[in-house]
């Protein structure tokens, strides 16, 4: 992750070209990285990232592939025990502030340059790199 954000951050003309196989090669190391690690948000980012998707349309995928994500996650952990009845009240509180949460994200996301958002994501991915390999050492 740290490699492939400084790599992106150079050269910033460099692009994975938007490719179904490009697409299923990210897709499955994320999915791999959240099965066995429990997240896998930095590497979807990274993949939209190189494929240099406008702004709206990464939040958007980013955001469509989370609620899936979330909503079979919550399945499983409602089947297997994790959750409880007395908690489901806490989704539709949860609901109304993913809403206002992406209000405001709408919001913020306008007022910024389609480069400086590319650029925020890949310091963050970096940053999230780093943190990760000081805490495993």
């Amino acid at each position: 992750m740290v490699i492939f954000s400084l790599i992106f951050l150079i050269f910033k003309k460099f692009k994975i070209q938007a490719k179904p196989r490009n697409a299923i090669i990210g897709g499955a190391l994320s999915g791999l990285s959240a099965g066995v690690l429990g997240t896998g948000g930095a590497i979807r980012g990274m993949t939209l990232s190189a494929f240099k998707l406008d702004k709206n349309k990464f939040i958007a995928t980013s955001a469509v592939i989370d609620f899936g994500v979330d909503l079979s996650r919550s399945i499983v952990y409602y089947f297997n025990g994790y959750m409880h009845k007395e908690h489901l009240y806490l989704i539709p509180i949860l609901i109304v502030v993913g809403i206002i949460g992406t209000w405001i994200g709408k919001n913020i996301l306008n007022r910024i340059s389609q480069d400086q958002f590319r650029h925020i994501v890949l310091f963050l991915i970096l940053g999230i790199g780093i943190i990760s390999i000081i805490s495993n050492l």
